[in-house]
């Protein structure tokens, strides 16, 4: 098994490219999709997050009203280390029960957002950072997810920079490109990630 780590600041195009790697072949696991699953209605981990911020985060539904916690953590470094410290154990958790489900020759991919930030990086066997300029990812922003750019900007602001992103990196996947080329480069990475995860098996294979 080979264990990926795929991540990139917001509007960089990661979610395409975890996409794409799915199609490839590769086993996603996906730590916002997670993430919203373990705090869904009547989840441990919905109780905990009422408990720390409120009743005021609860939708009219009784789910989390995520822009209205948005706009508590985002704007408050300690709120957002308290939700972090509650969400990501269980993320964790879920993301190693659907790891150790994989095949042992599976490329498994881990999507994390926040896998720079939070050092996770030697949790993998490498690390893929899909980069963008910050003003591609300002634009796609804007006009693809309906953002105001000050919005935009602070949501840029709260994460790792460029250039730390680019340090962890042993691949890096430029996505200033046209889908056509990004798939391209896609199937190219998906290619050397295969290579890496039979050499595992078998390292006399080189």
């Amino acid at each position: 098994m080979l264990r990926v780590g795929l991540t990139g600041g917001i509007g960089a195009g990661k979610s395409e490219v975890s996409r794409l790697l799915v199609e490839c072949g590769a086993v996603l696991v996906d730590a916002d999709r997670i993430a919203r699953e373990v705090v869904a209605p009547g989840t441990p981990g919905l109780a905990a997050v009422v408990d720390a911020f409120g009743e005021e985060v609860l939708a009219g539904d009784g789910g989390l009203d995520r822009p209205k916690l948005g706009s508590i953590v985002f704007a408050d470094p300690e709120r957002l280390a308290v939700l972090n410290s509650i969400v990501h154990p269980l993320v964790r958790d879920r993301s190693r029960e659907l790891e150790s489900a994989a095949a042992e020759d599976a490329v498994v991919v881990h999507d994390v957002p926040l896998l720079t930030e939070n050092g996770l990086s030697p949790l993998y066997d490498l690390v893929i950072v899909v980069d963008a300029d910050p003003a591609t990812q300002l634009d796609r922003l804007v006009r693809l997810r309906g953002m105001t750019e000050d919005d935009a900007r602070a949501r840029m602001a709260a994460q790792a920079t460029r250039e730390q992103r680019r340090e962890i990196a042993d691949i890096v996947i430029d996505n200033d490109v046209p889908l056509e080329e990004l798939e391209r480069r896609v199937r190219d990475v998906w290619a050397e990630l295969v290579r890496r995860a039979r050499q595992s098996q078998d390292p006399s294979q080189e």
